[in-house]
């Protein structure tokens, strides 16, 4: 079988799930690593292919640039830190290659599209690393919200997704850094409950925004404070409105709360399911799960992502048929640019103090 070729762009924690989602997509094989660090590359393959063998060892590159010229990468993984992404992803695609971003994309919107027109003239594809838009799961949820009896008419989503780290994390993670994440937890965070309320919403744009920065970063050593804890809510057409909090200063939460005139639908895990083989949802005090032709095995934890019918391991799958399909997909691309939209205005408005309308 024909296999996409992927290089990644760095050698950040993330990669490693993806790496795991890769070696079990079917479809698709780790090609190359680049870092600033030959050596760092080096290392991170050898212990990447100590738990999952490729059959041919990645290449290892010293500098980006080396592996965006090879011809032995079909496509990039992009997990650099946001403020770094848009000259590596606007010279991959000119050299070629098609393109997985992790979120946030781009600084703002301005910088998206620069990126997504150099995709588009090069005729690559680009994706972000949404991992639950690729879950069977938002299929059958699409089916309740669609029946117009189980939650009827739409009023209100409500959405919540945080984690506390630890006092270390904002002194040295460069989510914490706002001249490389100046979005911070709205970025890294917000940006899920901005793309499930988009996609409930059929891909509506609200027509205002509000936005709360309720927390930032420590200035000390230097750093440019970035939001560590944000409120939001967004009104749409219909009277449909939309509240979410991203936080790096409460403990683990991921859930999302859909309520119409007829019921309300809710899930407690709307990132990760906390059953990565057959992930539920609630709808009016009735659990449905989704079926899977594979059972998780008798002892092994169903949370952790990676294994053949996960979401994480779907978007691998599915990016690398897209490519081999010969067409292009348009709506990935304008799920990136109608989030980082969503994203800009609320970040204006919990830096402005005003509502901004869209």
């Amino acid at each position: 079988m024909k296999k996409l070729r992927i290089g990644f762009l760095s050698t950040a924690g993330i990669g490693r799930k993806n790496w795991k989602a890769i070696f079990h997509s079917g479809n698709a094989v780790v090609a190359a690593v680049a870092s600033r660090d030959l050596l760092k590359s080096r290392q991170y393959i050898e212990e990447c292919q100590r738990e999952f063998t490729f059959a041919e060892s990645p290449r290892a590159f010293g500098s980006y640039a080396e592996l965006i010229a090879s011809p032995e990468v079909d496509a990039v993984y992009v997990p650099l830190p946001t403020g770094l992404r848009k000259e590596l992803v606007i010279r991959a695609a000119q050299n070629g290659k098609h393109i997985l971003c992790e979120k946030p994309c781009a600084i703002n919107s301005a910088e998206l599209e620069e990126m997504l027109t150099v995709c588009r003239k090069n005729s690559v594809q680009f994706m972000d690393g949404v991992m639950f838009m690729h879950s069977p799961r938002l299929a059958r949820i699409r089916e309740v919200l669609d029946d117009h009896k189980s939650v009827g008419r739409l009023r209100r989503l409500s959405s919540a997704f945080s984690f506390y780290p630890g006092e270390a994390f904002f002194q040295g993670n460069i989510r914490a850094d706002g001249a490389l994440e100046p979005a911070g937890c709205l970025g890294d965070l917000g940006w899920y409950s901005i793309r499930f309320a988009l996609w409930t919403l059929n891909w509506q744009l609200p027509h205002w925004v509000t936005g709360k920065i309720l927390a930032q970063s420590p200035t000390t050593d230097g750093r440019t404070p970035t939001p560590t804890e944000f409120s939001g809510e967004l009104f749409f057409d219909g009277g449909v409105s939309v509240e979410f909090y991203s936080s790096f200063l409460t403990g683990r939460q991921q859930w999302v709360h859909v309520s119409g005139q007829n019921g309300w639908l809710r899930l407690p895990d709307f990132v990760h399911p906390l059953n990565s083989y057959e992930p539920e949802f609630e709808v009016n005090e009735k659990f449905l799960t989704v079926t899977s032709d594979v059972k998780c095995p008798p002892g092994v934890d169903p949370i952790p992502q990676g294994h053949a019918t996960a979401q994480d391991t779907r978007m691998w799958r599915n990016f690398a048929n897209q490519i081999f399909s010969g067409k292009l997909n348009d709506d990935w691309p304008m799920w990136a640019r109608k989030t980082q939209t969503v994203l800009d205005a609320c970040l204006e408005a919990g830096r402005t103090g005003k509502s901004v309308e869209l």
